[in-house]
């Protein structure tokens, strides 16, 4: 006896018509018409199931904080930043667990049930680290949080950024995240992204850092990362998140550079949403879009994934961590349109997402966790471009969201209908 059947389901590789069998939480065969019995059967009616959604880069301890303590008139990056900081001084643990818990909510119901989360370490009480380790440890029959020490106003430029780093470490933050860019000086970004990965590699940890968040192509930290990567041996461990300076960089450079990134197995994260809200901002006209070289990243091999990264907060008014509204944007921005590349860019909030979390049993083959979502579309480019309703959503074969289908009822004016309308 199974515990779970799902029949009749459409896969994102395009198969269709095929049936999810499930037992102790786990996927135990896919394949059409599974002659078993189980104690629950969900008919997916031929709409397409998918492994959940992947937030590569998030900050859970800024959600929802909009208009705290005002809003961000300019729109720009360091306003954000300034805001965020004025923010600080009145954070408690209970408002930052009561926002990021509701923020947690909407991500279940949207089938996001993997997320890397980025915690400011910059305000010494550490209230932020605290209050997510503790989200993190409420959540973690639903969502798979991973949390990353980062140093908002600096590693070297923050006077106590360096103890509270190691602080955050110890108190079980997973991953070691940086913000060179943002350093006093290039040579101390640089020193940065040095002294940041010897503490990964000393640990045993992941690397992720905020890298080369600007518009100035002369912001080259990614090479940095890349280097440091292959110099201490963390190949496949370390991810470099917006790198937005490339958008603007020669080309001749970047064909150095994308060769190195490959070479170190370092995966690169997208914000598309707010890349191409925060970008650009000092531009007249023609302004530039801001996100980086997603195509060409992934005709180099190197794996990409997307973010939401805000979602109401000093950086960006909108947003309901609706991982394929990100990956519909980033479709937009990159000019992937092509069939392979919407697909590319579906796998950039799945697949290619829980590849730079490191995510252990994930996908839709036997053997892995049987986590699925169940949409309202027939296929992967009709719920990018629908965004549509998330159905079920399945943790470890279990339930924990449904929303009914969404139909439109068209009415007739006048006692009878045009034609249009039967």
């Amino acid at each position: 006896m199974l515990d779970l059947i799902v029949r009749n389901a459409s896969l994102p590789s395009g198969e269709a018509g095929q049936d999810i069998a499930v037992k102790d939480g786990l996927i135990a065969e896919v394949a059409p018409s599974i002659e078993a019995e189980a104690t629950e059967v969900i008919d997916a009616a031929g709409h397409l199931v998918t492994p959940p959604f992947v937030d590569s880069h998030f900050h859970m301890d800024a959600t929802l904080s909009l208009g705290l303590p005002r809003l961000n008139e300019s729109g720009t990056l360091l306003e954000g930043i300034a805001l965020w900081g004025e923010l600080k001084p009145d954070l408690t643990v209970e408002a930052l667990k009561e926002r990021a818990l509701a923020l947690c909510r909407w991500s279940i119901a949207k089938g996001t049930l993997a997320i890397r989360s980025h915690v400011d370490i910059c305000d010494d009480r550490l209230l932020a680290v605290e209050a997510l380790l503790e989200v993190r440890e409420t959540v973690k029959d639903y969502i798979d949080l991973q949390l990353v020490a980062f140093p908002q106003d600096g590693y070297l430029r923050s006077p106590t950024a360096r103890e509270n780093l190691k602080r955050a470490l110890g108190k079980g933050v997973d991953i070691v995240g940086g913000i060179p860019h943002f350093e006093r000086t290039m040579s101390d970004g640089a020193e940065s992204v040095r002294l940041l990965c010897e503490i990964a590699a000393e640990r045993g940890l992941m690397v992720d850092m905020h890298c080369d968040e600007t518009d100035d192509p002369l912001s080259r930290h990614i090479e940095s990362l890349s280097h440091e990567t292959q110099r201490l041996g963390l190949q496949g461990r370390v991810t470099g998140s917006h790198l937005t300076s490339m958008h603007s960089m020669d080309n001749y450079y970047v064909s150095k550079l994308l060769p190195l990134m490959a070479e170190a197995g370092v995966h690169a994260v997208a914000n598309p949403l707010i890349n191409i809200t925060i970008q650009g901002r000092h531009d007249s006209y023609p302004k530039r879009r801001g996100m980086t070289r997603v195509k060409e990243l992934l005709a180099q091999d190197i794996n990409v994934s997307f973010g939401h990264d805000c979602v109401m907060d000093p950086w960006y008014p909108l947003g309901s961590h609706d991982m394929i509204e990100v990956a519909h944007m980033g479709l937009h921005v990159a000019q992937m349109t092509g069939v392979e590349e919407q697909n590319a860019c579906f796998a950039a909030v799945t697949a290619n997402g829980a590849k730079t979390l490191g995510l252990e049993g994930y996908g839709l083959t036997p053997g892995c966790k049987a986590d699925l979502v169940i949409l309202q579309a027939g296929d992967v480019l009709e719920a990018l471009r629908l965004r549509p309703v998330r159905l079920t959503v399945i943790r470890r074969g279990q339930v924990i969201a449904e929303t009914p289908p969404v139909q439109s009822q068209l009415k007739v004016l006048g006692n009878e209908a045009i034609d249009f309308l039967k």
